[in-house]
């Protein structure tokens, strides 16, 4: 039989051909006997609670939700109103819908030159691909609980696909010291803004809003007004080295005195020009 790198060392265990239906708890080694089809077991010896994908088995853990339905939409509307999207997004937006479930993600633990780091991967197929930057720390992680099931989406990506995605990531598989499978709660919201529909995540334990794809800031209007400063700003210095570099004192002083006036002034149009982008975009 072999075996990889789990919580306690080598107790991950992926079984060969011939002992396909002999699964062992990661937690105390007892012998498994799930039925044909499933997929998540307690174990009857220590109450570890495992998720067995394909011949290997991995502990499986759920993290807590802080947040209901209403505090998941206020957590939401503060990040519309934040500085990374649109002007008044919050206000100009539409929710479509609302989803409460559990999704589940891979969590490695891997350990390289002394230190840990913690990976998280989907485990199902989603858009929101956020989630993996995801903190979850172990002391939230809880075993996962039977009557989790009917809001829980099923996994549907390997372990070995994950791990994959991982050594693409230059991690070394041996170097992954822990394994399991957790099961997030979220809130997934549908919304509409300017007849085009997003779609966002709330992480019920952090309140933490996720999203790939929403209406963001146009960039154009504050690269025009900083193109515009650098250029005015440039052209003053340019006047200030030639009045400075001239035979003329009287030259000099009118150069320093355009400098002063033409900053003050260009400073104060800049200024009411980005207020005036900032309140639009």
């Amino acid at each position: 039989m072999d075996c990889i790198y789990g919580r306690t060392g080598y107790n991950i265990r992926v079984a060969t051909e011939q002992s396909f239906n002999n699964f062992h708890c990661t937690q105390c080694g007892g012998e498994l006997h799930p039925d044909e089809g499933m997929h998540f077991i307690t174990c009857p010896y220590c109450a570890s609670t495992v998720y067995l994908d394909k011949s290997r088995v991995v502990f499986h853990w759920s993290l807590a939700p802080t947040l209901n339905g209403q505090q998941a939409a206020a957590a939401l509307a503060r990040w519309m109103a934040g500085n990374d999207t649109v002007k008044d997004l919050d206000k100009k937006s539409r929710i479509l819908g609302q989803e409460f479930q559990y999704f589940p993600v891979w969590y490695f633990k891997v350990k390289t030159a002394g230190s840990e780091q913690i990976y998280l991967e989907p485990a199902a197929a989603t858009s929101i691909t956020e989630l993996r930057s995801l903190k979850l720390p172990a002391g939230d992680l809880r075993k996962y609980e039977d009557a989790l099931v009917g809001q829980s989406v099923e996994p549907s990506v390997p372990v070995d696909a994950a791990l994959g995605w991982l050594e693409q990531k230059q991690v070394k598989v041996q170097d992954v010291i822990e394994s399991a499978l957790v099961h997030i709660p979220i809130y997934t919201f549908k919304y509409s803004h300017r007849e085009k529909s997003y779609t966002a995540v709330v992480e019920a334990a952090t309140g933490r809003t996720l999203a790939n794809i929403y209406p963001a800031k146009a960039e154009a209007p504050y690269m025009a007004v900083g193109c515009a400063a650098a250029l005015i700003f440039m052209c003053l210095a340019v006047i200030l080295a030639i009045s400075v570099g001239s035979d003329s004192g009287s030259f000099s002083v009118i150069g320093g005195l355009v400098c002063v006036f033409g900053g003050l002034f260009s400073a104060a149009v800049l200024f009411g020009v980005a207020s005036w982008v900032a309140s639009r975009v």
